[in-house]
């Protein structure tokens, strides 16, 4: 049995180290957040790039110490690009983070998550709802083929995508983060319930696509399991506190921004989370 103490550590281990080495993390990513993402990468100490062209996110997958794939507003060039940076990526060997926006929508999105299926995901981040359609789109247990997806909102429960996630992460041999009223992290192996957060994050853009590139941060200093736990514990603190120093969701962005960047490693891993083996 993996003991809670264990995970702590290592995800003390996670914080510290990208506080130190300030790690590359590119992203092709929502253009309608792509500030946020790159903000939030930053205050966690890690290093931003954001890309859209063939060639430079060959390179950045190449280069970077790991990278974020969002499909959450596509580009007619991302038919090209972002198979592109998955092949290089899962022949490398390099960690990377699949948010799959609305997964279910539209014929192109459809067609470049399919592919996805052999690239294989380090980590893959959603909404429920996102994580039971991709199960779904891979034909793996716990997904349905008819996609729940409102736009970039959730119509499951996190529960209900336990059995999906833990079909992805035993697919991929990497981890799927849950993201919701609680959190939902399994490597197929174990699985964590990670506690706090804020209302206001349904109120602002790019809470969950943030937290993508967050994770993608991480999983340059840690395992898949661990980036994607430690990541959801950071933005549970962050937002937890900043909601209490604001009363509204523009002032709730900025405060969240400066909370990241103030949570200690020791904060970070004593964010209420229960853990059990699977």
């Amino acid at each position: 049995m993996v003991s809670k103490q264990a995970i702590q550590s290592e995800m003390i281990q996670a914080v510290e180290t990208v506080k130190r080495t300030n790690p590359m993390a590119g992203s092709i990513t929502n253009t309608v957040t792509i500030n946020f993402v790159a903000n939030a990468q930053l205050a966690v100490g890690g290093s931003a790039a954001m890309v859209y062209l063939p060639d430079e996110a060959e390179f950045l997958a190449g280069a970077g110490g790991a990278t974020y794939i969002n499909v959450g507003t596509l580009f007619p060039i991302y038919e090209e690009t972002l198979p592109c940076a998955a092949k290089v990526l899962h022949e490398t060997g390099k960690p990377w983070v699949l948010d799959p926006v609305a997964v279910g929508i539209g014929s192109l999105r459809t067609q470049l998550l399919q592919q996805f299926k052999d690239y294989k995901p380090t980590i893959i981040r959603g909404n429920a709802s996102e994580i039971i359609a991709l199960a779904g789109l891979w034909e793996l247990d716990g997904g349905t083929a008819e996609s729940n997806v409102r736009g970039v909102d959730s119509t499951d429960s996190v529960n209900a995508a336990k059995t999906a996630a833990i079909a992805l992460a035993k697919w991929t041999g990497g981890a799927v983060a849950v993201s919701g009223e609680t959190d939902l992290i399994t490597d197929g192996k174990l699985m964590a319930i990670s506690y706090g957060g804020s209302h206001f994050m349904e109120k602002i853009t790019g809470a969950g696509c943030s937290l993508g590139g967050v994770v993608a941060v991480y999983a340059t200093a840690s395992s898949p399991f661990i980036a994607a736990l430690t990541a959801t514990a950071v933005y549970n603190v962050a937002a937890k506190r900043a909601e209490l120093k604001v009363d509204g969701p523009g002032s709730f962005q900025v405060q969240f921004l400066d909370e990241l960047y103030k949570a200690t490693p020791e904060e970070i891993a004593n964010n209420p989370f229960e853990i059990e083996e699977i």
